[in-house]
């Protein structure tokens, strides 16, 4: 199964580009751009990756992401992870970034976008991969902030394709940025959330009901709400799981209790994603491994989270198909 779960295409839809961001990139970025990094060596950043709760992670994650200064290092940061996805035959991603981690120290918009966009085309160009950015906002900031940087993005619009919303879930409800998800949403961008994760359920309703979001990232909550659980069936609500995460994270103790079985069962589009892998001890094939090797997910579970995640992707419908083929040709 493991040799399956390696060869299916897949597709990413919650990955943070910073999130990507490995020790050994990390010190050498942080040589490059003379930046003081608070750890003596690679060993010592990894043994720093070892998180109690959302919180702990983000402390360590702004903290690597101040290596980030130029160009080029936004297009290498994105570079190293398109060569994650030939690794993990990752066929299509829609990849997350946080303007306002960078653009608060300084860091101007154009930098951060040409970067990443650079290293994307080439994507394609080399490797056929197709790719989409989605922009979060910050949740701990201000709606104020996320309103600035909506703002600022429209001169890049071209090539970003949605926005989402990330960082500090629990007492940062997504009915907070309401007015920018409304005007984002006027702008044609695709909306998604982070929600119950840490959230109770309420902030999934809140997402829904007020951010008017097309796919959940997270969402693992819902399995507390029976009229969610239904309508989310009902209306095949995208939830973007991350189940290292999750388990890095303590939403669960271990993988033996990770609900994605129990959603996927109900009936709910679930797809699995590796949210932040470099600190989250691994990409999206170990995700997939880790979960089949823990829970009891049969070769049909894998195929179905596997086309899940095509179907819940912003690409076109004939593009899903052609993916989807392609799955269906490697499990003949």
């Amino acid at each position: 199964m493991i040799k399956l779960i390696e060869k299916l295409p897949k597709a990413e839809l919650h990955l943070h580009i910073e999130g990507s961001l490995e020790p050994e990139l990390m010190f050498e970025l942080a040589k490059r751009n003379n930046i003081k990094i608070p750890y003596k060596n690679i060993e010592d950043v990894k043994n720093a990756y070892n998180f109690t709760n959302l919180q702990s992670f983000l402390d360590i994650y702004y903290a690597g992401a101040n290596v980030l200064i130029t160009k080029q290092d936004f297009y290498d940061l994105t570079w190293a992870y398109i060569l994650k996805c030939v690794e993990n035959n990752i066929i299509h991603t829609e990849i997350f970034f946080d303007p306002q981690t960078h653009t608060q120290r300084g860091i101007a918009f154009e930098t951060i976008i040409s970067g990443i966009v650079e290293a994307l085309k080439d994507a394609k160009e080399k490797f056929g991969i197709t790719t989409a950015i989605i922009m979060c906002f910050l949740r701990h900031l201000s709606q104020d902030d996320a309103l600035k940087t909506l703002e600022e993005a429209l001169a890049y619009k071209k090539y970003i394709l949605g926005v989402g919303l990330d960082s500090s879930e629990i007492g940062n409800p997504p009915s907070k940025f309401e007015q920018v998800f409304k005007k984002a949403k006027e702008q044609g961008f695709r909306l998604v959330a982070h929600a119950g994760e840490e959230g109770d359920v309420s902030y999934i309703f809140e997402a829904l009901d007020l951010l008017d979001i097309q796919r959940i990232d997270h969402g693992v909550q819902s399995i507390k709400s029976d009229s969610l659980m239904k309508r989310l069936k009902k209306e095949q609500i995208p939830l973007t799981v991350c189940p290292n995460s999750n388990i890095e994270l303590k939403v669960f103790e271990n993988y033996a209790q990770h609900n994605i079985k129990e959603l996927l069962d109900y009936g709910l589009n679930v797809t699995i994603n590796s949210d932040d892998p470099a600190y989250f001890k691994g990409y999206l094939n170990q995700n997939f491994i880790n979960l089949y090797e823990n829970l009891d997910l049969s070769k049909d579970d894998i195929i179905q989270l596997v086309k899940n995640s095509f179907n819940s992707s912003f690409i076109s419908e004939d593009l899903k198909k052609e993916y989807i083929k392609r799955v269906e040709e490697i499990v003949k």
